[in-house]
This record gives C-alpha cells, structure tokens and sequence, in this order.
C-alpha cells in the first residue's frame, strides 16, 4: 500500500472539517502514528504554514487554499457580513473549547448562543444551558452578561472573559468590579495592538481595588493555548490519572 504523505493526510482531515480547521482540531484528528518523528505537532505546524496548500484565516485558524473561494465566502454566511461578529464568536467559541477541555463547566449568554463558531452554534459547545445561581440575584444577572465564563464542580465561577474586538473596554472593566467580591481570574480577550489602550483604562482608580487581578490576553497567545491544551490533552491519552 503506498504510504500517504503527511501534507495530505492534513489536507484530508481539513476537507473533511469543511475546508479549515484549527490547529486543536487537526492535532486531534490527524493521524500521526506512523509518521515516524518524535515532534509530530510541529510538523503539523510546519505543514499547514506550506503557502501551497494552505493560508491562515485567524490565529490558530487554517483553511485549505485550492478551497480558498468557497471557504471564505462560507465564513461570510456564517458571520452575516460582519467581521466584528465572526472574530467575537471564534474567540469565544475558543475560549469555551479550552474550558471544556480543561474540565470546567462553560457558559456563554443566552444572545450569544446562536452566533457560530467555524459552522457550529455555541450553544452546541458549552456545557451549561442557563448559568448557576452562585450568589445574590443582581450578581447573577450581571454575570450573565459576561461572554465566557467557567464554573469549577462546586458551581461556583473560576474565570469570566470578555473578547473586546473592537469596543471600547471601559464597560467589561466595570463588569468584573461588579464581580470582584467573587474569588475569580477576570481576563480581557483582544488584539495585541490594544493592550496599551486596556492598560490606560485599567489605570482609573476606578479599577484600584482589582487591578492586580485582571489579565490582558491577546488573540495569538488565546490561539496557543487552545492549540497546546489539544496537544497536551492527546499526549495524556490513556493516562487518566495525569488528567
């Protein structure tokens, strides 16, 4: 039988998704067992960086080039025209993926459950239909508003997120002093190039009393760690107690 090579057993996995595929998805389903190499994620990485056969939609985000037309135009349906709304869900979408992976229950707000993540709606991603009422009624309802957040298995939140693709970051801030009473990570998901802007806002003295406990995430840096918690989550397989 003649042997498959890499490059195509991607493309193939890649077809099979619809075209595109993050770089999670393909260390999932590409089958490297017999590919003879120690490092076989970096040359999945090696491959889909190929200008040949592949471009790059979105950090972590790869779609097939000779599909290039038909996956694009197939993101623009989904996204309804509007880019703001197509990089709002995938960062999310993202976000819920590592929760999941990570063991945390997810949840997403009840707008949101509709918009899609690479042709699937979020609702089908999270764990949680409706959120859990973790504390007074006025905290839920304003946690409720929050674009992720991650529940551990006493119900209680351990992160909220807010992707901030282009809005201004003032209002995410305020949500999260609203929640600081709750021992939670509060992270701001958004382009690299904002972080200064976050960084001034953060300074009011508004924000004294939670500063220290909000994070800046950048989209690269979100993309990497979804790609290395699938890489880390495969390369425990059948090893149950390390999870």
């Amino acid at each position: 039988m003649e042997k498959i090579p890499q490059y195509q057993q991607v493309i193939d996995v890649m077809k099979e998704n619809g075209g595109y595929a993050t770089l999670g998805y393909l260390y999932q389903h590409v089958d490297v067992s017999k590919w003879n190499t120690k490092t076989p994620f970096k040359s999945i990485n090696r491959i889909v960086q190929d200008s040949r056969f592949f471009f790059k939609i979105r950090p972590g985000l790869w779609a097939l080039e000779e599909l290039r037309g038909s996956v694009l135009r197939k993101l623009e349906i989904e996204k309804d025209q509007k880019s703001e709304e197509f990089n709002h869900s995938y960062y999310q979408g993202l976000l819920v993926e590592i929760g999941n992976l990570k063991g945390y229950q997810t949840f997403i707000p009840r707008q949101d459950k509709n918009k899609l993540f690479l042709g699937k709606p979020l609702s089908q991603l999270t764990s949680m239909n409706s959120i859990y009422s973790f504390g007074y009624e006025n905290f839920v309802k304003r946690a409720q508003t929050i674009d992720v957040i991650w529940f551990n298995d006493r119900k209680m939140p351990t992160s909220f997120f807010e992707v901030e693709h282009s809005t201004d970051f003032y209002n995410s801030l305020i949500k999260f002093s609203d929640l600081r009473d709750f021992h939670s990570g509060f992270c701001i998901v958004a382009d690299e190039a904002r972080k200064r802007e976050f960084e001034r806002k953060l300074s009011s003295l508004s924000f004294k009393d939670i500063r220290e406990r909000i994070s800046f995430m950048g989209y690269e840096i979100l993309s990497n760690i979804h790609t290395n918690t699938y890489k880390l989550m495969k390369s425990q397989r059948g090893f149950s107690f390390l999870t």
